[in-house]
């Protein structure tokens, strides 16, 4: 029995030498698995700290670039105005020269008329069924209806005809 003892107790000393070793061995693998880890924190951080500078150069941008397209969304928005304003001062500078226009020759039609009613009816006649009937019509429709009446009669009775068809149709668009 004391051969089963002995016999036990070496195996057990055996046996406890190779858990001993094993320990060992274990504890070596923890402390070179904890030196990679450290490594790999650090890499870790490193990354962390280049996304968080990358970041704030990003929103850095970003800002100024918003900042620049605010201010010219302003430039766009004061010339838009000044273009407007612009227009809108041609227009009404057209719409004055029109009038100045309008009244010039409304002036230049009452000064023709003017001629043409002081002149003798037949000399008239002669004048105006030498030009364009239009013309002719023009320098009628501002004359008073008793000298249109005198120099239609003085006239031909084919242009007479026409020039009289002409200004019914221009009292016509006169009245609508």
């Amino acid at each position: 029995m004391r051969i089963i003892y002995s016999l036990l107790l070496s195996f057990m000393l055996l046996f406890a030498n190779e858990i001993n070793d094993n320990f060992f061995d274990c504890n070596e693998i923890f402390q070179a698995r904890k030196a990679e880890l450290l490594l790999e924190l650090e890499r870790l951080d490193e990354a962390k700290q280049s996304l968080s500078s990358l970041r704030s150069a990003t929103e850095d941008l970003l800002d100024k670039r918003e900042k620049k397209l605010t201010q010219d969304e302003i430039t766009v928005a004061n010339r838009l105005k000044k273009a407007e304003d612009l227009e809108k001062n041609a227009k009404d500078l057209l719409a004055k020269n029109e009038q100045i226009l309008a009244e010039i020759k409304e002036l230049k039609m009452d000064k023709i008329s003017q001629s043409y009613s002081k002149m003798k009816p037949q000399d008239a006649a002669n004048i105006l069924s030498a030009m364009s009937q239009s013309e002719a019509v023009a320098i009628l429709s501002a004359l008073k209806s008793d000298s249109i009446a005198k120099i239609l009669a003085k006239m031909q009775p084919s242009i007479a005809s026409t020039i009289t068809t002409m200004l019914s149709k221009s009292d016509e668009n006169v009245t609508k």
